[in-house]
């Protein structure tokens, strides 16, 4: 599947069958899309016939959404057809979101094609061979297992067309390219290596880890493979912890084991995700039986609680067939405990990537000018090549002249910048054990870059459990341990 970005010339391409629908619903759909600017495609002067013409098929594959609208006649074209099948190939080539509309019936009926639509679909296939019939099969099935809009469920026409086309609009705002990370350097490789975990051509449904430390742009990254490919998903989000304290805001205790607490969560989960506004739900069971015919795509950034991970994301057969969910944390063991076995580690940047974020955050440009080359190289040498430290120093120097830069190196060799160190002591002050903590201590003071047996002989009778403690502080990215030695980043 293709991640990069299409040059697209319609907003909308309707498929539909034009003895049903094209003077009464489609009709006012079209003028509240015109009204919204939202560009459609319109197949007014095109003649139709058996087969697709090459200005049809373009324009469907030149269509960011699909709507296709089901009605009792649908089936009775084999030119409809056709172009259904087009759209489901441009979904998997490319991910073209595709939005069905079921006018006046039963979305059953299309999915198995049964009922009145059933019948009106045999007699068109009276003259097919079973290749194309088999095709069509799949397509309407494949289209009809899609969460859309079901004509029944609306009192009037006129209130479906604005949900529907508000439902348009929320898509595209989700699908327009975003410039938002082109100036973070060194993204597009996070995201070459986590695509290949994340196997986006695969069918089943998969779970992956984005894991390390505070400050090394864990969410950033998150949040650029978010942008880059949610487009492929039929619902996607993006779920922090200001979603889940503002979901429990109503439960003064924010108890995850409470039951209503749960249903709560999951009703704001659903309202997200399915882009509706206030979903109740009346059981924990309702996320899978809404879901499990939906791709849809997941993240869930710096989470601690691993109730709210089981409640929001338990089983992945919750989800639809290529789904994919995301976890996104500094604790390794959060993940491992969810079953999370495809964890992708986010390292420093070399010396040289490290000076071009600098240089990105302080010059705007990918290299410091030449008189400013020496300074910008220990300023970044400094912040131990951490991302959070190179953006906030180089906001501090931003537009500083060279004396400025001198005067200020001596404060950043005796200290951290309160918003670095505001950041960094959060994983110190998450850990929950007394005994973790004062090995980290430690380490800090007297055995950063000792080797680990020397560390384990010197603390074998204190009695703060020096093996379970060193494996919590690796996992929570508080140390690592390459060739046998302890390091703990210089910040």
């Amino acid at each position: 599947m293709a991640l990069s970005s299409r040059n697209w010339l319609y907003d909308v391409f309707p498929s539909f069958s034009g003895e049903d629908v094209r003077v009464t619903f489609l009709s006012h759909f079209l003028k509240e899309l015109d009204r919204k600017l939202i560009s459609v495609f319109k197949d007014n002067e095109i003649q139709r016939g058996q087969s697709l013409d090459p200005e049809l098929k373009q324009a469907i594959r030149d269509s960011r959404i699909a709507i296709v609208v089901f009605s009792k006649n649908y089936a009775s074209s084999s030119w409809c057809l056709n172009e259904l099948l087009e759209i489901v190939k441009c979904k998997e080539e490319f991910g073209q979101i595709v939005i069905p509309v079921f006018y006046g019936l039963d979305p059953c009926h299309v999915r198995k094609q049964s009922g009145e639509f059933g019948d009106v679909f045999e007699i068109t296939c009276q003259t097919k061979t079973d290749d194309e019939i088999q095709k069509w099969r799949r397509a309407l099935s494949d289209v009809a297992n899609i969460l859309g809009f079901h004509s029944w469920n609306w009192d009037n026409e006129a209130t479906m067309v604005e949900d529907l086309v508000n439902d348009v609009v929320a898509k595209l705002n989700l699908t327009t390219t975003s410039n938002d990370f082109e100036d973070f350097v060194g993204v597009e490789d996070h995201i070459t290596k986590i695509s290949l975990m994340l196997c986006l051509e695969c069918k089943q449904v998969r779970m992956v880890g984005i894991w390390g430390p505070s400050g090394i742009g864990k969410t950033t990254i998150a949040r650029a493979l978010f942008s880059r490919i949610s487009r492929h998903f039929q619902g996607s989000v993006f779920l922090d912890r200001a979603f889940v304290s503002k979901s429990m805001g109503i439960y003064s205790e924010g108890n995850m084991d409470n039951y209503n607490a749960k249903l709560h969560l999951l009703g704001n989960f659903l309202s997200e995700i399915l882009s509706t506004k206030d979903i109740k739900i009346s059981n924990l069971g309702v996320v899978g039986e809404r879901l499990k015919h939906m791709k849809v795509l997941i993240f869930i950034d710096d989470l601690d609680d691993q109730v709210v991970l089981d409640a929001l994301a338990s089983k992945t057969h919750w989800f639809g067939c290529g789904s994919r969910i995301i976890v996104i944390t500094k604790d390794r063991q959060f993940l491992r405990a969810h079953g999370i076995d495809l964890i992708y580690k986010v390292g420093l940047p070399s010396d040289k990537l490290a000076l071009e974020m600098f240089s990105q955050s302080v010059f705007r440009q990918k290299s410091p000018p030449p008189s400013f080359r020496e300074l910008a190289s220990e300023v970044s040498k400094r912040s131990g090549n951490l991302p959070l430290a190179l953006n906030v120093l180089g906001s501090h120097l931003r537009g500083r002249d060279k004396e400025d830069w001198i005067d200020m190196l001596p404060r950043l060799r005796k200290g951290l910048d309160g918003k670095i160190e505001k950041i960094l002591r959060v994983g110190y002050d998450e850990l929950s054990n007394e005994d973790d903590k004062a090995i980290f201590r430690l380490i800090a003071c007297l055995f950063n870059g000792a080797d680990i047996g020397y560390i384990k002989l010197l603390l074998a009778d204190s009695d703060l459990g020096v093996n379970i403690g060193l494996k919590n502080l690796v996992d929570k990215s508080l140390i690592h341990i390459e060739c046998d030695t302890v390091e703990m980043h210089s910040m």
